[in-house]
């Protein structure tokens, strides 16, 4: 049973017993962690950073880098200048907010609907990237805007969904040309001191980048408790024993803020090491939502690579359609966390606008779309279950196993150090990344059986570590080509990989101590490098090692 285990607070206790690494890796000099403000860069990066061109006409627009396809446009923005100021420190007294767009476009006009004790407030938008370490830049901020306490938000019955559309609109802004493709943080602050963030994802309708990188906006609401209620949990009380929760919502909204991360969702902990990694990089990223793919299932065809990002198990039927048939097309997919695909759900819409609610009965029989229509909208415990009986196996090339308790951590363990993904990392079968596996896992499930599965990690877990119903537990790193269009399909199998992009404990820096975050990044360039060149298939096949690894 997936559950959110690596929140704000569990991802940064991160606390691991450092294991000797007997194996060669990739170290990060202490003057390059210092070029970085501190942070871990390989030895590549820097170099590629004093190679490029900085003129704007230099070049072609795209070009090949050492980490995958790098964009100008990317490049010249992040050399632009940042602002540490959407860092949230010191915050007093409340302040809540949320957006009437998930996503927007150029043109597109957007609603804030804020609830605050302060006097007055304003809202300041931040694109989040790298910008030469601050992490973001600010792109538009408001005019003090009068506060107020909004009413409080109903609970419906039955379905115990907390929406705030009784609220009024506080400002509204228009997406202009000021505000360059991306994720952005709306920071909400209020004349007291008070802070908070809504996000909000920038498109680009016609975008032929190489990267897609989704924001999971159906987990992060299927987790967003706030008002008491999210898809796991719930007020009041329930039979001991039975899961799921009696209490949980069966729908939940986009009309009322995020109670997680100062408001943010789960991006800063789940999403944003890897949007700053990829923009550090230059990489040619381009940014969408679950809604975006599901409301326009076109797009995905455009582009090389699908980046699922930190826990993305919400899956609707319009966007898993969209991503299947742009994956049978030769998108390369990279699963950067476990659980993807699991949980079914569908949106309907709400009095703020279309798809604004999120529906998952977790029972078909409770479903009132049970019988009635297109069984495949039917929303049961899982993908898996009937009517829709349609499980993520086969598409995501593992299975759900289980979890790590929260603020437990194990090593990843090297099963295949031939791989093309641990290429530069001087990683030899055994070697161990201490502290890599943690929250939401994924293993090979050798039912399944399609003969060309690579795993390239197999890691135990002990079983006083967490929870499954699989008695031998594991967290896999499986890789998968489609024979017919050589499509990639990666999943890391386990939900703290982005954090532990930038979240090392590994002693990196100190005396000999190994950088563990520098060995995760350049495993990640070695997959934004083969797969941006196309279907992944076609260069670096699969090569079934199944067997030999699981020992069946």
């Amino acid at each position: 049973m997936a559950r959110r285990n690596v929140m704000a607070g569990a991802v940064t206790a991160i606390a691991v017993i450092v294991v000797a690494i007997a194996v060669g890796l990739v170290l990060v000099h202490v003057g390059a962690a210092k070029a970085s403000g501190g942070k871990a860069v390989s030895p590549s990066v820097l170099a590629r950073r004093s190679a490029r061109p900085t003129g704007r006409a230099a070049g072609p627009a795209t070009f090949t880098g050492p980490d995958g396809v790098e964009a100008r446009w990317v490049i010249e923005e992040n050399r632009r200048p940042g602002s540490t100021a959407w860092r949230i420190e010191g915050a007093r007294g409340t302040i809540q907010g949320f957006a009437n767009q998930v996503y927007a476009q150029l043109g597109q006009r957007v609603t804030l609907y804020v609830t605050t004790s302060a006097p007055t407030f304003r809202a300041e938008a931040f694109r989040m990237g790298y910008y030469q370490g601050d992490g973001a830049r600010l792109v538009w901020a408001s005019a003090p805007v009068a506060g107020r306490v909004q009413p409080p938000c109903p609970v419906t019955p039955t379905i115990n969904m907390v929406a705030c559309d009784n609220w009024t609109p506080a400002l509204t802004f228009t997406v202009t040309s000021a505000f360059v493709p991306g994720d952005y943080l709306i920071k909400l602050v209020g004349s007291g001191g008070q802070q908070s963030y809504v996000p909000l994802t920038v498109w680009d309708p016609a975008s032929t980048a190489t990267y897609v990188i989704k924001n999971d906006v159906y987990t992060w609401q299927a987790w967003n408790p706030y008002g008491g209620y999210d898809f796991y949990a719930g007020l009041g009380r329930c039979p001991a024993g039975v899961y799921p929760l009696c209490s949980r919502a069966r729908v939940v909204s986009y009309d009322r803020p995020y109670a997680a991360e100062e408001g943010s969702g789960n991006f800063l902990t789940l999403e944003y090491p890897l949007v700053q990694w990829a923009e550090e990089h230059g990489l040619d990223v381009t940014y969408a939502t679950d809604l975006t793919a599901a409301q326009h299932p076109g797009f995905l065809l455009h582009h090389r690579v699908l980046l699922s990002l930190g826990h993305d198990e919400c899956w609707s039927l319009g966007e898993r359609q969209a991503a299947v048939a742009a994956h049978d097309a030769g998108l390369n997919i990279v699963f950067f966390a476990a659980s993807p695909v699991l949980r079914h759900v569908r949106t309907q819409a709400s009095p703020l606008g279309p798809d604004r609610e999120v529906v998952d009965y977790r029972n078909s029989q409770a479903d009132p779309l049970d019988g009635h229509g297109n069984p495949l909208q039917v929303t049961g415990n899982t993908w898996a279950s009937a009517p829709a009986s349609w499980p993520e196996d086969a598409f995501v090339g593992e299975s759900y196993a289980g979890f790590l308790e929260p603020g437990r951590f194990t090593s990843l363990v090297v099963s295949d150090a031939a791989g093309w993904v641990f290429q530069g990392t001087g990683l030899h079968n055994g070697s161990v990344l201490p502290g890599v596996i943690g929250s939401d896992v994924d293993h090979y499930d050798v039912s399944l059986d399609p003969g060309n599965v690579q795993i390239f990690s197999h890691s135990p877990i002990a079983a006083t570590m967490g929870q499954t119903d699989l008695g031998a537990f594991y967290s896999d790193m499986s890789y998968y080509t489609d024979p017919k269009t050589g499509a990639g399909v990666l999943d890391l199998g386990t939900n703290n990989w982005i954090p532990a992009l930038t979240n090392d404990h590994s002693g990196c820096g100190r005396g000999t101590s190994p950088c563990v975050s520098a060995v995760l990044q350049q495993i990640t360039g070695n997959i934004m490098r083969v797969f941006g060149a196309g279907p992944a298939g076609l260069t670096e096949p699969s090569i079934g090692n199944w067997r030999q690894v699981t020992g069946q």
